[in-house]
């Protein structure tokens, strides 16, 4: 199996470049973010927001599955955020087996409380210097960019 690589011209180099240091930076940009302003991290934001939005208690899976994140960092997030009083995990009452989380009045607070700010900097960050074409486009090549790696994964998941 050897095919030979297809190396990047000089354009796709420095497309690559640009989306390599946006997928550094933005990350580390949200994180200062919400730990300036709302003393949380983006992955317990994303949880109380994710839980927010489904307006009621969700399964782990479930909320692992909004996420697109594997069940085990959901599990020890969740752990730490229920120590710290903003989720609540009980067993699921239709369904001895499994469990239920939840927000709890700290974790609504919480939420409440971060909303604001974040979505100003996602505003500012983002969309301020994008028009509605300009939004319409990245959207797509987004969707694109990441079917193509789900199904890059699955197949490698397929091939275990």
């Amino acid at each position: 199996m050897s095919k030979e690589t297809r190396w990047l011209d000089d354009q796709e180099q420095q497309l690559w470049r640009t989306l390599r240091e946006f997928l550094w930076q933005f990350p580390s940009a949200m994180d200062r973010q919400l730990s300036r302003d709302s003393a949380m991290q983006s992955g317990e934001y994303s949880v109380l927001a994710a839980l927010s939005e489904a307006g009621g208690p969700l399964r782990p899976a479930t909320l692992a599955g909004e996420l697109v994140w594997d069940r085990s960092r959901l599990s020890h997030l969740l752990r730490r955020m229920e120590n710290k009083g903003l989720v609540l995990r009980c067993t699921d009452t239709e369904d001895g087996r499994g469990q239920l989380v939840s927000l709890t009045d700290e974790g609504w607070q919480a939420i409440r409380s971060a909303a604001p700010a974040h979505v100003t900097f996602i505003r500012q960050s983002i969309f301020d210097h994008l028009d509605d074409t300009e939004r319409e486009m990245l959207e797509r090549v987004l969707h694109r960019v990441l079917g193509s790696v789900r199904d890059a994964s699955a197949a490698t998941n397929a091939n275990c």
